[in-house]
């Protein structure tokens, strides 16, 4: 198993570059990159446009492109093939290229981008003055708080329900338990939390949950015990939805699973010689039947880290990590973007080793040393 985990390690580097490479190359040709933001400042408030050009060059961070860095026109009076840049100084366009670092070549500025993502610098916003791993921490809190609980409440409540439905298939609680999880599963979970908040944060009914935030302002006022009851009090509504819009999926999954191995040889093998269901299901069925359910865990701990908490981060206007891309993508915010786009690639990979690690864990007849990577 060690030399497994080794080479799924080295695996781990050819699979970050060729998934950096890659967006790197796509966002080349993404229009309205930093620089034409920044012209469109420029033409609209020509005052703050050029202090912020006068500031400290950012050249050694940029990971991303501007339409494929477009060359500006030194002749013509300025004339550029930046949107909104003619009749502008090519001096001054210049002098914004070097801010953001598209004075150099592309293979220029992914080689820098490199050489610091192995030190995990990945440099400074354009837009928020903080460098990435500030904010990434700054919201962290936020995100690891939805990902963590969503996951954790996830699996206590369908991994029971689903061995429970597949015990009693076809029984009245089969039935309507399954007719639950046919809407959980047709409305998405974002629906969830606008009726959470129109019933229970003042919307139209009831005003009993806060809507904004994980802490109150006071939190730091607040006892240990009232600091506890506070966080729960703010992060119960955007959990809550994100529960009800992920638990569908999983508890089908798991009374599938466990259906399947209920039905085959060995279980009546193993009830033929006395053994009580009990015994059958937890002694037996259950190892078998959970090897399905950790081999999506890495995937679904991702999906509900990350995406699947952006909208719920918007709804309850809670600023983590997936606010935070989204933002950082519409306003081509490269370093942002490249940034969590490796951390959240990176920490996939990890994941999916971990995810190796309990397979084994749960079924050692499983040998991942006899398999290539």
């Amino acid at each position: 198993m060690f030399a497994y985990i080794i080479r799924r390690l080295l695996f781990v580097v050819p699979t970050l570059f060729v998934i950096i490479l890659l967006n790197f190359v796509f966002v080349q040709f993404a229009p309205g990159g930093p620089v034409e933001q920044t012209i469109a400042q420029l033409q609209g408030t020509a005052v703050d446009a050029t202090a912020r050009v006068s500031g400290t060059s950012q050249g050694e961070t940029v990971g991303g492109g501007d339409q494929g860095q477009q060359q500006v026109g030194a002749q013509g009076g300025g004339a550029s093939k930046y949107r909104g840049a003619r009749g502008l100084d090519p001096e001054l366009i210049a002098e914004i290229e070097k801010l953001y670092g598209f004075d150099k070549p592309a293979h220029e500025r992914f080689w820098i981008m490199l050489k610091n993502y192995l030190r995990f610098d990945f440099g400074e916003s354009f837009f928020r003055d903080k460098t990435v791993i500030e904010l990434l921490i700054e919201k962290l809190p936020v995100s690891i708080s939805l990902g963590l609980w969503t996951t954790l409440l996830t699996y206590l409540i369908s991994i029971p329900l689903g061995v429970r439905k597949a015990v009693r298939d076809g029984s009245n609680f089969d039935l309507w338990t399954s007719a639950v999880i046919i809407i959980g599963t047709a409305i998405p979970g974002f629906l969830f939390a606008i009726l959470l908040v129109v019933l229970f944060a003042g919307g139209s009914y009831f005003d009993i949950f806060p809507l904004r935030g994980i802490v109150s302002p006071n939190w730091d006022e607040l006892s240990p015990v009232g600091k506890v009851l506070d966080y729960f009090w703010h992060m119960a509504l955007p959990i809550t939805s994100m529960v009800i819009g992920s638990f569908a999926v999983l508890t089908m999954l798991t009374k599938n699973s466990f259906l399947d191995e209920i039905n085959k040889q060995y279980v009546q093998t193993a009830r033929s010689k006395g053994l009580t269901e009990n015994k059958v299901l937890y002694g037996h069925v259950f190892r078998n039947g959970m090897l399905l359910i950790i081999a999506g865990f890495p995937s679904a701990f991702i999906s509900i880290f990350f995406t699947g908490s952006l909208l719920t981060e918007i709804i309850f206007s809670l600023d983590g990590i997936g606010l935070l891309g989204f933002e950082a993508a519409i306003n081509r915010d490269y370093p942002i973007v490249f940034g969590t786009l490796y951390m959240f690639t990176l920490l996939g990979l990890i994941m999916g080793i971990i995810g190796d690690l309990a397979y084994h864990v749960v079924d050692p007849r499983i040998d991942f040393e006899a398999q290539e990577v």
